[in-house]
């Protein structure tokens, strides 16, 4: 009896340890590094766009936010949202909290210098500060994505959720084409916009570079690309743990 007891008020201080190891990561949003770390051509504004300027070629890359997602293609409606950028209003069980989808950059181009410019959003890719790489989501990707959960199924649009209707998948298939970055030419005096999505980003980056190389900017007679640049701009963001007792624990840069 006496070790039945011991045995108990031992497992009852592993708990208590372990519980108190309990911590879990976050990150903030992404924001840009300042312009000097941008280097030449481009300026930074205040609501996050990192602006390339050449002549009178703008081309903008912004970090978006999912609370700006939400506003623009909704926050309700949880496994059923049709918000194809985020999880909407869902939440993880034990945490509460919401996870993010996707990593989601808005990408705005303004020519008005050159006869026609095109940038391919299927090339854009992201590298980090400690050696990982992001590859930008094709539609066809998306669209592979989003299949898995139609119809019911053991899966679910977020964990432990059923799966979405043929409706849900079809209006966000719909938001996707109406609102990623097009692939197609910019011609002058014309603007163009949209969204470049990629995976979520591990807990332990903390700054990485956002690629748009090839940048077509002039073409021969035939048509084919005769003049190319890269564009690039640099984002970070804060990330640590918290522990159980809400204390914070930043990671260092």
């Amino acid at each position: 009896m006496a070790d039945l007891r011991r045995l108990i008020a031992l497992s009852g201080v592993v708990l208590l340890l372990t519980s108190s190891c309990a911590y879990r990561y976050y990150a903030d949003d992404l924001k840009p590094l300042g312009e000097a770390q941008q280097g030449a051509g481009k300026a930074v504004a205040d609501d996050g766009t990192v602006t390339f300027t050449q002549g009178r070629l703008e081309i903008g890359l912004r970090p978006m936010k999912d609370e700006e997602l939400n506003r623009q293609f909704g926050a309700t409606g949880g496994a059923q949202s049709t918000n194809p950028y985020t999880f909407a209003n869902s939440t993880v069980f034990r945490t509460n909290e919401t996870p993010r989808r996707f990593t989601v950059f808005k990408i705005r181009v303004e020519n008005y210098e050159y006869p026609k410019v095109f940038l391919d959003p299927t090339t854009m890719y992201i590298t980090t500060q400690n050696g990982r790489k992001y590859y930008a989501l094709t539609r066809e990707q998306l669209d592979v994505y989003f299949r898995a959960y139609m119809g019911g199924g053991d899966g679910g649009d977020s964990p432990g959720a059923p799966g979405i209707t043929y409706g849900v998948w079809k209006e966000r298939d719909a938001q996707l084409r109406r609102t990623l970055f097009p692939i197609q030419q910019v011609f002058s005096a014309q603007e163009a916009q949209g969204y470049v999505v990629f995976e979520p980003l591990a807990a332990d980056v903390t700054e990485l570079t956002l690629h748009a190389p090839g940048v077509v900017i002039r073409f021969d007679y035939k048509g084919d690309p005769a003049e190319r640049i890269d564009v690039n701009a640099k984002f970070g963001r804060q990330t640590g743990k918290i522990w159980p007792d809400g204390r914070k624990e930043l990671t260092q840069r």
